[in-house]
């Protein structure tokens, strides 16, 4: 299995060069949304091993809201992040960029402070790269190459399903899964099908997810006494918040979900960012990495097989914080629109956003940290599109194919590989073409 990574480069922009950069981004496009994965800055399509991968220029335009704390806004420099999710370990990738794309970036990031054409690019990258909280893989272990063999499989075999359902007949089971697998044979035989074997899982990524996977529970299970003894002050104490919290309710803006929106919907997949203050005060920053620390966890030892909870429309997203802790910056990838996106977590996992993202200003008011919150439906709507950011640059290696489409894929392939012996299973593969 070749486990999935991830990078992210935050730089603050020169004064009086966001235009500039905005403009040269927008040149990487075909049109608004929509990248052209041969540009000449950063040709995205070159990268074999890269999922997805943005530009995001980092504007805080909700500074102001955490005046109702009676504090003045902290000062934000706009910057930009370059951030993507890939096949394989990080330095490598790096590297790779560097080589295949140098001379683009090093255009794109003569615009932020601190970069001239003399910096080692990789070495600046990495000195700019900032890990994330907490990351989601949808399906840890399905990579680029994978995805796209198993897309061209089911292609292959639903072009030919017609025409031998005609020869043997629609309820020969047994004989049309039969030709279906010599149909596979002939065409990999041909070199117009091929389904690559897994890569022997690196050594050192098994250990540290092993080391991971043992070493939270036991860190909880050692300080369990000092949180049962402390419970009933924390407690008192977010309650106590919960009820002082101002309540933040702002319309977003037409012109600003104009902007977004022009930006939505090119594909079945759509890509999210959302900018934010965490809420005053040691308490809640502690909450939050609390939080994310347990979501982390999650992600990578349960919810690595296709869902997030109950939902299962997420292909990647990760949960960072930024500037010195006091901001938080969430990017996503998921399918459907951003209005069945928002519905999805509404109605199935409100409590999981309420972990996280009450920690933050404008949030709706929570009641025990798990409850309200994100149910009050459109305030939490209002919350998140003040809070968007639009991607300049968003590429995806595999356009029209859901999450949904690829798990289907992967049975289909495994329907190949490994041979139903009863009718009920057959069928039931047959029914996936």
């Amino acid at each position: 299995m070749t486990p999935q990574s991830t990078f992210l480069i935050i730089a603050p922009i020169r004064d009086g060069h966001i235009e500039g950069l905005r403009t040269l981004l927008r040149s990487m496009n075909k049109a608004p949304g929509q990248v052209d994965p041969a540009n000449s800055l950063v040709p995205f399509g070159r990268f074999d091993r890269l999922h997805v991968a943005r530009f995001v220029i980092l504007e805080l335009h909700t500074a102001d809201d955490i005046g109702e704390y009676g504090l003045p806004p902290h000062e934000w420099v706009p910057s930009l992040a370059f951030l993507g999710d890939f096949d394989g370990d990080g330095r490598s990738f790096l590297a790779e960029l560097a080589a295949h794309a140098g001379p683009g970036l090093k255009k794109i990031f003569s615009f932020c402070a601190g970069f001239s054409g003399e910096n080692d690019l990789r070495v600046w990258m990495q000195a700019h790269s900032i890990r994330p909280r907490a990351n989601y893989v949808n399906w840890l272990g399905r990579t680029v190459k994978q995805v796209r063999e198993e897309a061209a499989l089911h292609q292959s075999l639903a072009a030919c399903l017609e025409k031998i359902v005609t020869e043997v007949g629609r309820d020969n089971y047994r004989a049309i899964r039969q030709k279906l697998l010599t149909h596979v044979e002939i065409e990999k035989a041909e070199k117009r099908l091929t389904l690559t074997p897994p890569e022997p899982t690196p050594l050192g990524w098994l250990i540290n997810n092993w080391l991971h996977k043992i070493g939270v529970p036991l860190l909880l299970l050692l300080l369990s006494p000092l949180l049962l003894v402390a419970a009933p002050f924390l407690a008192w104490r977010l309650r106590m918040l919960e009820r002082s919290d101002p309540e933040i309710v702002i319309r977003p803006e037409r012109e600003h979900i104009r902007q977004l929106s022009v930006l939505e919907d090119h594909d079945v997949t759509n890509q999210f960012n959302v900018l934010g203050d965490v809420k005053p005060g040691l308490f809640r920053l502690l909450l939050l990495k609390t939080a994310l620390l347990l979501l982390d966890y999650s992600t990578r030892h349960i919810y690595n097989r296709g869902y997030l909870t109950r939902v299962k429309s997420i292909h990647f997203a990760r949960w960072v914080l930024v500037d010195h802790n006091r901001s938080l910056f969430f990017a996503s990838n998921y399918d459907g629109s951003l209005e069945s996106y928002m519905d999805d977590f509404i109605n199935k996992v409100a409590w999981g956003l309420n972990l996280v993202f009450s920690n933050g200003v404008g949030y709706p008011a929570t009641r025990w940290l798990l409850k309200k919150g994100a149910e009050q439906e459109q305030h939490f709507k209002y919350v998140l599109r003040r809070h968007q950011l639009p991607s300049e640059v968003w590429y995806k290696a595999y356009p029209g194919l859901t999450a949904f489409d690829l798990w289907r894929n992967s049975l289909i392939r495994q329907g190949v590989e490994v041979r139903q012996s009863s009718e009920s299973a057959i069928r039931e593969w047959l029914s996936l073409i």
